[in-house]
């Protein structure tokens, strides 16, 4: 039943495959694109990439080609993140894209949004261990399906994807409270018998998984015969091949991509031959479709984000002391009340670069809709979130001699005392296991204020110019 639900894409090819004894496909795989369809570098974005694929691969549209992403295509640069990612939907759709994996970053922006982007997307959003708790079934609401298949070349190719199980706790945790990520080996077991229904060919797993897990998980579905496994989440550039499995990984942000060359036999309908590499985006030219899509969604977005905030001489590195310090005391200067403040450094997703500021460049700083909520804790509670994993960025302590003190009061920090700490709420729906905060605390108050709000606000009353250009200090 599941096989016929979700059908197949048809691509011709010219020529008869019956002609044939075997059949080569390529496949090009990117993931972690973060809505950088402008390039992190000029001239290296989707367009270029997108040249690069007609010139240096030979892609055409209905040519044996599957073109794929393993997730987290939109949450970035405002130009993609102010429209919730509709923008990079329409660049992916231009490109060619046969499917992607569900991010966890896909669920930003609520469900509801989430639907409106898979619904405008061309090609289909997968993720096989997605389900609703309440049901087990697959979101399909939602426009996630566990797997497509797609006719190319010839051949019958079935594309399955796969989530984080992280994911439950790397976007806003109340978002996605009622979806369930299960094991990725028993999803897969799970789904294989509508897959099989439809006798595929090719099997292909496309996910937002980091490599590490993913190799392992190649190994414990050996018997599965998955001949490309993509992964996500990490970042990482990967060509390289466990048993029979294909293991592909494609970077980030449209900078570079993974390839693999399948070879099938016709007459032993087998897998006989494969290569596989790993590619920057170095095209020296760029497509004029994509080009003017990107100028359109970037004009729309100057109109509304052009506002200027300040001048910088220098770069501001996301993960710097006096970036990152700056940010989060604009928060105890935004509420003088507080006497700490706290947010995650994966809150923080790009520097400021030299030149002119302005609430573009914050919003591609600071992307999330997150809100800042105002706690009551105790110091214990407080400092077991000080401790947990990843060490978030704080403000509002100064460590003396081994104890902390409250900046606000100049009194050191007891187990029992109770204390304004405002964090973001990402952190206090319990996301980077920050669930100690709302377990002490089930009333925190919503300030109604984006995170980044603070920080805008403070770049304003610096008055930079490139005659006094803004200064950072830790």
């Amino acid at each position: 039943m599941l096989a016929l639900l979700f059908g197949c894409q048809t691509t011709n090819m010219a020529g008869s495959v019956h002609e044939l004894k075997s059949i080569k496909l390529t496949i090009l795989y990117t993931n972690d694109e973060h809505g950088w369809m402008e390039g992190v570098e000029e001239g290296r974005g989707a367009a270029s990439l997108f040249e690069q694929w007609r010139r240096q691969e030979g892609f055409t549209k209905g040519g044996p080609f599957i073109v794929l992403s393993g997730g987290d295509n939109w949450t970035g640069p405002a130009i993609s993140t102010w429209v919730e990612g509709e923008s990079m939907v329409e660049v992916m759709n231009a490109m060619d894209y046969d499917a992607s994996a569900i991010g966890n970053h896909e669920f930003d922006f609520g469900l509801e949004a989430l639907a409106s982007r898979t619904s405008e997307a061309n090609f289909p959003y997968l993720s096989a261990n997605t389900t609703w708790k309440n049901s087990g079934s697959y979101p399909l609401d939602l426009g996630i399906l566990p797997f497509t298949v797609k006719y190319v070349a010839g051949l019958n190719v079935a594309i399955i994807g796969l989530s984080t199980t992280d994911t439950a706790t790397t976007t806003m945790p109340s978002v996605v409270a009622p979806l369930a990520f299960t094991d990725y080996a028993e999803a897969l077991r799970k789904v294989m018998p509508s897959v099989k229904q439809i006798d595929p060919d090719l099997i292909i797993v496309i996910s937002h998984v980091c490599m590490d897990e993913l190799r392992g998980l190649a190994s414990a579905v050996a018997d599965l015969d998955i001949a490309v496994m993509g992964s996500g989440h990490c970042n990482e550039l990967v060509a390289e091949k466990i048993g029979d499995t294909v293991m592909l990984g494609g970077g980030y942000h449209f900078s570079s991509y993974a390839k693999a060359v399948i070879e099938y036999d016709l007459r032993s309908a087998s897998v006989i031959g494969s290569s596989f590499t790993t590619h920057q985006n170095s095209a020296v030219s760029e497509d004029a479709a994509i080009v003017e899509i990107v100028g359109q969604w970037r004009s729309l977005s100057e109109e509304i984000l052009a506002e200027y905030l300040g001048f910088s001489a220098r770069k501001w590195d996301r993960s710097g002391a006096e970036l990152r310090q700056t940010i989060i005391n604009s928060w105890l200067e935004y509420d003088v009340t507080a006497d700490v403040a706290i947010t995650n450094a994966g809150g923080i997703r790009s520097s400021i670069s030299a030149g002119e500021i302005s609430l573009g460049s914050v919003v591609s700083m600071l992307p999330f809709s997150n809100t800042i909520i105002a706690t009551q804790l105790s110091g214990r509670v407080l400092q077991r979130a000080l401790e947990q994993g990843g060490r978030p960025v704080f403000a509002g302590l100064t460590e003396v001699n081994g104890e902390w003190i409250v900046r606000r009061t100049g009194k050191a920090l007891t187990d029992d005392g109770l204390y304004r700490v405002l964090i973001n709420s990402f952190m206090y729906d319990g996301g980077d296991d920050f669930g100690m905060v709302a377990e002490f605390d089930p009333n925190g108050f919503d300030m109604d204020t984006n995170y980044r709000e603070p920080f805008v606000q403070w770049l304003k009353r610096q008055n930079t110019s490139p005659a006094s250009p803004l200064h950072l200090a830790y």
